[in-house]
């Protein structure tokens, strides 16, 4: 469903340097339904790889397909959960979950339909006339992620979106997610900096390096679903993922010098 073929992104350096690589010669292929992870140190290009894939950036050099064709702009097919809810604090919880449907102009009996359900499906029923000031932070990520699977789409975009959450939230949310992805089979492409999540969540883990080293590493694991996060099995993986990054370069190159 996903493909990146040799992906490389420069970013304008300061003082007009020379352009600063971010990812170079970046592959991966994500499989439909699949849920994968991408791991690695701050500043290796996560976050930027994603912003790729949701067509917010456009490469420097290769492709980035989605179904075969090329991603140019961002789209609903390719939904995204951001690290902060971005909800509008002036609409309630079923208001924001309606707002991407409302402008695909969705007539009122669907919206009124999926909106129930899917606030549902995070268990968010009760707050469905709450402002997002009124929730606490698990519940607005939650709204957050009711609001794209409203737009159904066949690919979620997750770029850390339980990384400010204390751990038991963020475990809870953990497994809705799961729920929610073994109940639709919706492809996942996930960014995590903790090898515990991934090991928990993922189909696949793909490790980052520092910049421009883009992907080295494809880690498949090997547990069988619904997995035990406190598990021998799930501790190995998360044992295993964090001794590949160690084995990752550590050193990050120093733009703030070129000429």
């Amino acid at each position: 469903m996903i493909v990146l073929e040799d992906v490389e992104l420069h970013y304008p350096a300061p003082n007009d340097g020379a352009p600063v690589p971010i990812l170079r010669g970046a592959n991966l292929a994500v499989d439909e339904g699949e849920f994968v992870c991408l791991l690695g140190p701050s500043g290796c290009g996560k976050t930027t790889l994603l912003n790729l894939v949701a067509g917010f950036l456009a490469p420097t050099g290769g492709r980035v397909l989605f179904r075969g064709e090329p991603v140019e702009h961002p789209g609903p097919d390719r939904a995204v959960v951001f690290q902060d809810p971005t909800l509008f604090p002036w609409l309630v919880v079923r208001e924001n979950v309606a707002f991407g449907l409302r402008c695909l102009q969705t007539d009122r009996t669907t919206i009124d339909e999926r909106v129930a359900a899917c606030l549902e499906e995070v268990g968010l029923t009760e707050a469905g006339d709450a402002y997002p000031h009124e929730l606490s932070g698990g519940q607005r990520q939650r709204a957050a992620l009711a609001r794209v699977l409203a737009l159904d789409p066949p690919a979620l975009i997750m770029d850390e979106p339980f990384g400010a959450l204390d751990a038991n939230t963020r475990e809870r949310l953990q497994d809705s997610l799961l729920r929610i992805w073994q109940s639709r089979r919706r492809t996942v492409l996930f960014v995590t900096h903790s090898v515990e999540e991934a090991a928990y969540l993922a189909d696949r883990v793909a490790i980052l390096g520092p910049p421009p080293t883009a992907i080295c590493e494809v880690v498949r694991l090997r547990q069988s679903r619904p997995r035990d996060r406190t598990s021998t099995l799930t501790r190995e993986a998360a044992d295993h993922l964090r001794e590949r990054l160690d084995a990752m370069p550590c050193c990050f190159p120093d733009y703030t010098h070129q000429e």
